[in-house]
């Protein structure tokens, strides 16, 4: 029995869901088009209608995935303290799980992002999801909870750490024992790294009087 089509209205939903399915069992590159019209059991030229290439279909599934971590991060801020080691705990917790559930997907996101040909939505997407590191930082440091600076210096120090623990896990360079507790020893080490130099200076023990 051959396989009804799919109303046009649901099509392209359909494609980007079956997009990220092939994307994250075998990658971006075993994407094609006529492949998905057969699995969706629509006609070879039906999937034009909505993406009118690969890369175009390429480009809106990572939109998707930024707008979907953007709305992650945001659920997440808003359930947690307003304390920058809170606030920072909550997103780093929901970046970290979001990408290696999604390692594949988060590929494509950041090459995409980077491609002359992204679309303006694409290019405002990401700079949503990056302006919500700038925005933690920035509102520890009104805050007096982290250190003066550059805020896309001090931003680094918090993103860095993060994206490297991301490559460690999704490569699995980290034993399961170290990837459990890892991430939480991470955190602390930026809350640390990112204190005033007044509040370090005070945490650190006295020297002993002769």
């Amino acid at each position: 029995m051959k396989k009804r089509p799919y109303h046009h209205g649901d099509l392209a939903a359909a494609l980007l869901d079956r997009a990220e399915q092939t994307v994250h069992e075998r990658g971006s590159g075993a994407l094609s088009l006529r492949e998905l019209a057969r699995d969706l059991g629509v006609s070879p030229g039906a999937p034009s209608r909505h993406f009118k290439t690969k890369q175009a279909l390429l480009d809106a599934l990572a939109l998707g995935g930024f707008e979907r971590l953007v709305h992650a991060i945001e659920t997440a801020r808003e359930g947690a303290d307003r304390t920058f080691a809170a606030q920072l705990d909550a997103v780093a917790h929901t970046y970290v799980g979001f990408a290696t559930g999604n390692a594949a997907l988060l590929d494509l996101m950041f090459s995409a992002k980077h491609s002359p040909e992204a679309s303006p939505a694409l290019g405002e997407a990401a700079q949503r999801w990056s302006g919500q590191f700038l925005e933690l930082v920035d509102e520890g440091q009104r805050r007096g909870e982290v250190r003066e600076g550059p805020l896309e210096r001090v931003t680094l120090t918090v993103f860095a750490p993060l994206h490297g623990y991301i490559s460690l896990t999704a490569s699995g360079v980290l034993p399961p024992a170290a990837a459990s507790q890892g991430l939480d020893d991470v955190i602390a080490s930026i809350v640390r790294h990112c204190k005033p130099e007044q509040s370090v200076q005070r945490t650190q023990p006295a020297e002993p009087t002769s």
